[in-house]
């Protein structure tokens, strides 16, 4: 069964439910699922709506009447035929965590994408990328030269047709430029905690200050450093009981998790973007 999500946002009012639904009912699509929510402060409406794709009308005639209506409107919104696996760059450093994590969902099926690259700074991790039969590519930062170092990652990205970059614990500080070209298509990993500890070593401090809670926040990355559109969370509560590598392996549990829930429901299409917030459907 070939399958099409709508992604659609407007300014909330009366009547979009019916119309949007009927939109389809009246073209012949079975609609499979339809989700949506009302941001009563922000006056805003979202929706996600999967459809079964109608064997007597093309994708190209689906999206050219589509817009027309949304025109009408005023909806923004976005298409993807799920069908076709997305392609999936894993960007990663020395920690093998969050990749393994994720190479591992992909080869269950539990995430539903094409993985042809893993890209990094270090060579560490090589074997890993070899136990899952991923091509590995090395690409060092070396002082002065991060634009020709950004420069082959992007020829790579480029030449694989990546959609969606996924930073897996990559340490680096990617340029504005280089997440310019891929908005709301790179997703980051980081501590949850981390503007209060920045820098080297945040769980040291962390014991230090006494937390008793630890976490970890996958969101787009922007050219605002951790500062991009939130996709998923998770914490778990510490006590003075435990050291700080207690605490480094709690947060390295807590951030696969975090990061392989925020990948899928991109991969889903199950996250809409409205300024600096996410509307991420169930």
């Amino acid at each position: 069964m070939r399958q099409v999500v709508f992604l659609i946002q407007t300014a909330d009012r009366k009547g979009l439910l019916a119309e949007i639904s009927s939109f389809f009912y009246n073209s012949g699509f079975n609609i499979l699922q339809c989700r949506q929510f009302s941001d009563i402060r922000a006056g805003r409406y979202f929706m996600r709506i999967a459809l079964e794709l109608n064997a007597e009308i093309t994708r190209r005639e689906l999206e050219e009447a589509f817009a027309k209506f949304a025109g009408k409107l005023e909806l923004e919104y976005s298409v993807h035929h799920l069908e076709a696996k997305q392609n999936v760059a894993l960007m990663v450093s020395k920690a093998s965590h969050c990749l393994y994590d994720l190479l591992m969902h992909a080869d269950e099926g539990d995430l539903v994408c094409n993985i042809p690259l893993i890209i990094s700074n270090h060579p560490d991790l090589e074997y890993v990328a070899d136990r899952f039969n991923v091509p590995y590519f090395c690409c060092p930062m070396e002082k002065g030269k991060k634009a020709e170092q950004e420069a082959k990652v992007l020829d790579l990205l480029r030449s694989h047709r990546i959609d969606l970059v996924v930073m897996a614990r990559y340490m680096q500080i990617l340029s504005d430029d280089f997440i310019a070209r891929y908005p709301q298509r790179i997703i980051n990993i980081h501590h949850a905690f981390l503007p209060a500890f920045q820098g080297g070593n945040p769980y040291e401090r962390a014991w230090e200050r006494g937390v008793k809670m630890i976490g970890a926040t996958a969101h787009y990355a922007t050219a605002d450093l951790d500062e991009g559109p939130i996709i998923e969370q998770d914490v778990e509560r510490i006590s003075h009981m435990d050291m700080p590598e207690d605490l480094k392996q709690i947060g390295k549990d807590i951030e696969r998790r975090v990061l392989t829930r925020a990948v899928r429901a991109h991969l889903e299409h199950r996250v809409i973007v409205s300024g600096r917030r996410t509307i991420v459907f169930s």
